[in-house]
C-alpha cells in the first residue's frame, strides 16, 4: 500500500486514547463502519493487529505502542501547518471537544453551555472530565482540549485566560435555629462545618486562610464534591464555605441562605486553560471564544 492517509493516523491517534473504535469513530465525526474499514486498512499497511479487543477495551499492541510516539509528533507538525487555516463553522461542525472542569462547573456553568451548544452549534458534543493533578499531560497530549478552574501551578506551555472573578459565601439552613441574617466570627466558630475537598475549586485559599488567621472550624464532614452539599445543608445545622456563583446557584434549589463569613477570605480567578499545541487550531480558538463570551464578566 503506497500511501498512507492522514485521516487513519487520526483515527488512530483517538482509539489509542480512548480505546474504543466507536467512541474514537464519534469524535472524529465518522460512521462506525468506516471507521472500522480505515482500522483494517493501517493493519494491512503495517501488518499488525495495532489494537486487540479486551475486557479493558481496545489495547495497543507492542508494534502499535512502539510507532505512537512518532506517529504523535508527525500529526503535530502537521496541526501546526494547515491548523490556524482550518475553518471552523459551529452551525454545521461535528465535532467532540473534551473539557476538565469542576464539580462546581458542572452545577453553574455545564448547563448555560450546552444550551447555547444546542441553539448554536447542533453537532457540537461535550466530553467531560475532572481536573486532577494529570490534567496539564491530558491537555498537552491532545486527550483534552481546555480546562475551566483554579490551576495555579501549570508550567511553560500553557496559555490561560480569566473567565471571572470568585469571592466565597457561607451557606446555612433557612431554618437554621441560632444563625439569622448575619454571622458572626463567634458563631461561626461555635458551628460544625462541611469541607469539600475538590481539585481546580481554590477552596484551598479558605484553609489557608483560617490557618494564618489562627481559626480552627470544628470539621465534621468532608466531601469529594460539593454535588450533594446544598441538600445537606438544608436538612442539617451544619455550616459550609463555598464560592459565590455556586451558592448562589443552590440558593435557588434548596432552602439555604447566603451569609457574608465573618472572616476576610480572598478572592480568586477561574481561568481556563489551554496548551500552546492547540493555540492556532479553529475549533479550539471558537471554544474558547464561547466560554469566554458566556462567562466572561464579575462573579
Amino acid at each position: 500500500m503506497a500511501k498512507l492517509d492522514l485521516e487513519w493516523l487520526n483515527l488512530f491517534d483517538e482509539i489509542y486514547k480512548t480505546g474504543s473504535v466507536s467512541r474514537a469513530a464519534e469524535r472524529r465525526g465518522m460512521a462506525q463502519g468506516t471507521a472500522s474499514i480505515a482500522l483494517n486498512k493501517l493493519r494491512q499497511h503495517y501488518g499488525d493487529k495495532l489494537f486487540c479487543r479486551t475486557s479493558r477495551g481496545m489495547e495497543p499492541t507492542p508494534f502499535a505502542t512502539g510507532i505512537y510516539p512518532a506517529l504523535r509528533d508527525a500529526m503535530a507538525m502537521l496541526e501546526r501547518t494547515h491548523g490556524a487555516r482550518e475553518a471552523f463553522d459551529p452551525a454545521s461542525a461535528h465535532r467532540v471537544f473534551r473539557l476538565l472542569i469542576t464539580d462546581i462547573s458542572e452545577i453553574v456553568l455545564l448547563p448555560t453551555l450546552l444550551n447555547h451548544l444546542r441553539k448554536t452549534a447542533p453537532g457540537v458534543h461535550i466530553e467531560i472530565g475532572k481536573i486532577s493533578t494529570d490534567s496539564p499531560r491530558r491537555l498537552e497530549s491532545g486527550e483534552a482540549d481546555i480546562a475551566v478552574g483554579f490551576m495555579p501551578d501549570l508550567e511553560a506551555g500553557f496559555y490561560q485566560q480569566t473567565l471571572f472573578t470568585q469571592d466565597f459565601v457561607c451557606l446555612a439552613a433557612t431554618n437554621h435555629p441560632r444563625i439569622r441574617e448575619r454571622l458572626s466570627k463567634a458563631a461561626f466558630l461555635k458551628e460544625a462545618h462541611i469541607v469539600v475537598s475538590s481539585s481546580g475549586t481554590g477552596h484551598s485559599i479558605v484553609d489557608r486562610m483560617l490557618d494564618q488567621q489562627g481559626l480552627q472550624r470544628e470539621v465534621v464532614l468532608r466531601l469529594p464534591s460539593y454535588l450533594g452539599v446544598a441538600r445537606i445543608v438544608a436538612q442539617t445545622e451544619l455550616l459550609v464555605i463555598v464560592p459565590r456563583r455556586l451558592g448562589n446557584t443552590l440558593a435557588s434549589q434548596e432552602t439555604i441562605r447566603l451569609l457574608a463569613p465573618p472572616v476576610e477570605l480572598p478572592s480568586y480567578a477561574v481561568k481556563q486553560h489551554w496548551h500552546e499545541r492547540f493555540h492556532a487550531d479553529a475549533g479550539n480558538v471558537w471554544l474558547r471564544r464561547t466560554l469566554a463570551a458566556l462567562f466572561g464578566g464579575p462573579a
